[in-house]
């Protein structure tokens, strides 16, 4: 590929991932959940981090097969391989960026699954029999994520790459900061520096931390009809973990294009 065009490009990426860290960085106080935070039980975080662990070990167990049934896996993977020997091809801006206008529209899509998902079961208050969907819905996105840059999900260091990647979408201040640096250092590396922890503790820390950002809005999703602010919540993290995925993943697959002797 055009090593011009790839180094533009990874430059503008570096740009988009300084704006992602700068609108999250800073931790977002809410008047609302000062004002029901003494009606949410206190067993609720611990429920719902439970919760959390349970539906990654499941879906990373035994769910991917059926998350892999919404998408045409084997169409995605022939895809990139097109969309790559054209870039080699071509060697133009345009056919470099088709990437992540692919991934663009997978995220888009999902999102709207997520939306139905997160309206349809706050409308009979549901919030923690939803969290497997809501993962689910979160993993089909970066799974086809992976695919449109022409990555697996399926060894134990693409998983501990995802949890870390929602992990850090998630993280604010020194922590948002930190994690951004692990990640690229391990991409930096191909996966030579490993991650600080092993999969089990990165699933807990993972879980973690979504619960406590999710502790309120569950909260309110399990109260029926008034849960639909609470499940409107999901594609709001969606998005959120989604956008940073896709960062992650095209610093990848410009990095494993990149000559040698081009500094990043």
């Amino acid at each position: 590929m055009n090593q011009k065009q790839i180094k533009n490009e990874f430059n503008e990426l570096v740009k988009d991932e300084e704006k992602f860290i700068t609108r999250n960085i800073a931790v977002k106080e809410n008047k609302w959940q000062e004002k029901i935070s003494k009606y949410v039980p206190e067993t609720l975080d611990k429920t719902l981090n439970t919760a959390f662990c349970k539906a990654f070990g499941l879906i990373f167990e035994k769910g991917t097969g059926f998350i892999e049934k919404t998408y045409n896996k084997e169409k995605r993977e022939q895809d990139f391989k097109v969309n790559e020997y054209s870039a080699d091809l071509r060697n133009n801006k345009s056919s470099i960026k088709k990437f992540g206008r692919l991934a663009f529209g997978s995220k888009v899509l999902n999102m709207a699954i997520s939306t139905a998902e997160g309206v349809g079961m706050g409308v009979f208050g549901m919030g923690i029999p939803d969290i497997p969907v809501f993962l689910s819905v979160i993993l089909k996105s970066i799974y086809e994520t992976a695919l449109h840059f022409g990555f697996g999900y399926e060894t134990e260091e693409e998983q501990m790459f995802i949890l870390k990647i929602i992990e850090t979408a998630l993280c604010h201040e020194d922590e948002l900061v930190s994690g951004d640096m692990e990640i690229n250092d391990w991409i930096k590396s191909e996966g030579k520096i490993p991650f600080l922890t092993d999969k089990k503790a990165q699933i807990e820390k993972t879980s973690d931390l979504l619960s406590k950002e999710l502790l309120y809005l569950k909260f309110i999703q399990g109260i029926p009809v008034a849960g639909i602010v609470g499940g409107i919540s999901d594609v709001i993290y969606q998005k959120k973990i989604t956008d940073y995925a896709v960062l992650k993943y095209k610093r990848r697959f410009l990095s494993k294009h990149m000559e040698e002797d081009v500094v990043i």
